[in-house]
């Protein structure tokens, strides 16, 4: 049984929380000049063998009412860089392709190597087999927790990112570029340590977007230290699985301007707490390899 701690009082505490690094790793709150939006969290731990992750003792999953105005979208400059990137990602063999089976286990035997932390509620996440491939099933009823794993990448040797996904479905009538709207039927984050405090720290979100157009891209609402970016849209292939592929040494060059040699993590999360909406997605392996 996965043991989980909750830290309310948070939501709107005015300073920084003091916690190590994957407990800052920029998917939510924000560590901007002006504001701190806190989101209320639970304790992270390695899962034990088998265990099913994620359960919302109370049954609501739902935000507060409060939510702040997004901030400003990328800058012209950004969107021109963007659109060469795109053509030259469309490009890629097996970026965006419909496959007939996942592309390969999420995991070895169990989930030992990952944790998890709650933003809002639990997201229910669970292995299971398909096609004699062992995936991870993410469900969400109106909560948000990310599943996540701190490994190192050489991202000099290994820049490319692959991985496969399967959604049941997408919202209807959300606004995923504001706060109240958030919400995204699957998403991958990579991430990278920018300093020795536990919130320097830059995150890339590559999502399954509702509305937004593949190669889409925007800061997140949330926080000037992560970015979002369309890899797959819309109702075409939901209920297929879709391999995916970036060269994330080039998106962190391209969306914060830095280049980065290491990997420092890299996360999953199925959510629906912002709009209070209801899906399930499914994840393949994870992997890096060279170019």
């Amino acid at each position: 049984m996965v043991r989980h701690t909750h830290y309310g009082a948070l939501r709107s505490a005015k300073r920084p929380e003091l916690l190590n690094f994957f407990h800052r790793l920029s998917f939510r709150t924000s560590m901007q000049n002006t504001t701190t939006d806190h989101r209320p969290m639970k304790n992270m731990h390695p899962l034990p063998p088998t265990a099913t992750i994620g359960c919302n003792a109370s049954g609501d999953g739902r935000p507060a009412s409060t939510r702040k105005t997004r901030p400003a979208l990328t800058t012209l400059g950004l969107l021109c860089c963007a659109g060469l990137y795109a053509e030259a990602m469309a490009n890629v063999p097996g970026n965006g392709a419909l496959l007939e089976a996942p592309g390969g286990s999420f995991a070895s035997a169990d989930l030992g190597d990952w944790a998890e932390r709650s933003f809002e509620g639990n997201t229910q996440y669970r292995l299971e087999e398909e096609n004699g491939v062992k995936v991870l099933r993410g469900e969400t009823r109106g909560q948000a927790s990310v599943l996540y794993r701190e490994q190192e990448i050489d991202l000099d040797s290994t820049p490319i990112v692959e991985w496969s996904w399967k959604v049941d479905g997408t919202y209807a009538d959300i606004d995923e570029r504001s706060r109240s709207g958030d919400d995204f039927p699957a998403r991958l984050y990579v991430v990278v340590k920018t300093g020795f405090l536990p919130w320097d720290t830059l995150a890339i979100n590559y999502v399954w977007s509702s509305q937004s157009a593949p190669d889409e891209a925007w800061p997140n609402p949330f926080t000037d230290k992560a970015h979002m970016v369309v890899v797959q849209s819309g109702e075409e292939h939901v209920g297929s699985w879709v391999g995916q592929r970036r060269n994330v040494a080039e998106d962190f060059k391209q969306y914060f301007d830095i280049d980065v040699s290491n990997l420092d993590g890299y996360a999953v999360m199925v959510d629906g707490d912002n709009a209070g909406r209801e899906g399930t997605a499914w994840f393949g392996e994870i992997s890096f390899s060279a170019e």
